[in-house]
Protein backbone atom coordinates (compact mmCIF):
# COMPACT_ATOMS: atom_id res chain seq x y z
CA UNK A 1 0.00 0.00 0.00
CA UNK A 2 1.59 3.27 -1.13
CA UNK A 3 1.70 6.37 1.11
CA UNK A 4 -1.40 7.95 -1.00
CA UNK A 5 -3.49 4.92 0.01
CA UNK A 6 -2.23 5.03 3.54
CA UNK A 7 -2.91 8.76 3.97
CA UNK A 8 -6.55 8.46 1.92
CA UNK A 9 -7.16 5.04 4.33
CA UNK A 10 -6.44 7.34 7.54
CA UNK A 11 -8.53 10.22 6.07
CA UNK A 12 -11.67 7.49 5.59
CA UNK A 13 -10.88 5.99 8.88
CA UNK A 14 -10.99 9.59 10.55
CA UNK A 15 -14.07 10.66 8.64
CA UNK A 16 -15.81 7.47 9.52
CA UNK A 17 -14.42 7.86 13.56
CA UNK A 18 -15.95 11.37 13.43
CA UNK A 19 -19.19 10.65 11.69
CA UNK A 20 -19.87 8.08 14.77
CA UNK A 21 -18.79 10.20 17.38
CA UNK A 22 -21.43 12.13 15.86
CA UNK A 23 -24.23 9.90 15.88
CA UNK A 24 -23.41 9.28 19.19
CA UNK A 25 -23.66 12.61 20.19
CA UNK A 26 -27.03 13.05 18.29
CA UNK A 27 -28.23 9.73 19.92
CA UNK A 28 -27.61 11.26 23.33
CA UNK A 29 -29.28 14.91 22.92
CA UNK A 30 -32.30 12.81 21.22
CA UNK A 31 -32.87 10.79 24.73
CA UNK A 32 -32.38 14.08 26.64
CA UNK A 33 -35.00 15.63 24.33
CA UNK A 34 -37.60 12.66 24.99
CA UNK A 35 -36.66 12.54 28.78
CA UNK A 36 -37.87 16.23 28.79
CA UNK A 37 -40.16 15.84 26.43
CA UNK A 38 -41.61 13.62 29.16
CA UNK A 39 -41.28 15.43 32.13
CA UNK A 40 -42.52 19.09 30.72
CA UNK A 41 -45.79 16.75 29.67
CA UNK A 42 -45.54 15.87 33.26
CA UNK A 43 -45.22 18.90 34.37
CA UNK A 44 -48.08 20.19 31.89
CA UNK A 45 -50.11 18.05 33.92
CA UNK A 46 -49.10 19.81 37.31
CA UNK A 47 -50.44 23.25 35.74
CA UNK A 48 -53.41 21.68 34.38
CA UNK A 49 -54.59 20.20 38.32
CA UNK A 50 -53.38 22.92 39.96
CA UNK A 51 -55.52 24.90 37.43
CA UNK A 52 -58.78 23.13 38.15
CA UNK A 53 -57.96 23.22 41.97
CA UNK A 54 -58.25 26.52 42.02
CA UNK A 55 -61.32 26.47 39.51
CA UNK A 56 -62.63 24.68 42.70
CA UNK A 57 -61.65 25.53 45.81
CA UNK A 58 -60.54 29.05 45.07
CA UNK A 59 -57.20 31.28 44.24
CA UNK A 60 -55.33 30.05 48.48
CA UNK A 61 -51.93 31.80 48.34
CA UNK A 62 -50.21 28.35 48.24
CA UNK A 63 -51.98 26.76 45.36
CA UNK A 64 -51.64 29.92 43.41
CA UNK A 65 -47.94 29.99 44.46
CA UNK A 66 -47.41 26.28 43.48
CA UNK A 67 -48.73 26.81 39.98
CA UNK A 68 -46.08 29.73 39.75
CA UNK A 69 -43.60 27.06 40.63
CA UNK A 70 -44.75 24.87 38.19
CA UNK A 71 -45.36 27.11 35.29
CA UNK A 72 -41.29 28.61 36.10
CA UNK A 73 -40.34 24.64 35.59
CA UNK A 74 -42.55 24.69 32.65
CA UNK A 75 -40.38 27.23 31.19
CA UNK A 76 -37.09 25.56 32.23
CA UNK A 77 -37.79 22.41 31.17
CA UNK A 78 -38.87 24.05 27.36
CA UNK A 79 -36.30 26.08 27.10
CA UNK A 80 -33.72 23.19 27.97
CA UNK A 81 -36.03 20.92 25.31
CA UNK A 82 -35.45 23.36 22.42
CA UNK A 83 -31.55 23.88 23.35
CA UNK A 84 -31.47 20.48 22.99
CA UNK A 85 -33.63 20.17 19.40
CA UNK A 86 -31.38 23.38 17.68
CA UNK A 87 -28.36 20.86 19.12
CA UNK A 88 -29.52 18.30 17.23
CA UNK A 89 -30.10 19.61 13.87
CA UNK A 90 -26.37 21.14 14.39
CA UNK A 91 -25.55 17.63 14.92
CA UNK A 92 -27.25 16.44 11.89
CA UNK A 93 -26.10 19.37 9.63
CA UNK A 94 -22.30 17.95 10.92
CA UNK A 95 -23.11 14.73 9.91
CA UNK A 96 -24.61 15.70 6.43
CA UNK A 97 -21.01 17.51 6.34
CA UNK A 98 -19.13 14.02 6.95
CA UNK A 99 -21.28 12.35 5.07
CA UNK A 100 -20.48 14.42 1.47
CA UNK A 101 -16.89 14.32 2.28
CA UNK A 102 -17.09 10.30 2.99
CA UNK A 103 -19.23 10.34 -0.53
CA UNK A 104 -16.78 12.35 -1.94
CA UNK A 105 -13.47 10.41 -1.02
CA UNK A 106 -14.83 7.46 -1.54
CA UNK A 107 -16.25 8.01 -5.16
CA UNK A 108 -13.21 10.57 -6.25
CA UNK A 109 -16.07 13.29 -7.49
CA UNK A 110 -17.62 16.32 -5.98
CA UNK A 111 -19.52 13.75 -3.37
CA UNK A 112 -21.68 12.31 -5.74
CA UNK A 113 -23.33 8.85 -4.72
CA UNK A 114 -20.21 6.07 -5.04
Amino acid sequence: MGGLAKGQARALATLATRRLALVADASAFTAEALRLSQKLAGIEMDVLRLQLEIGRAGASIQLVRDLHDVEQSATVASEAYMSSEERIAAIESEIAEVDRALAKATSGSNGEEP
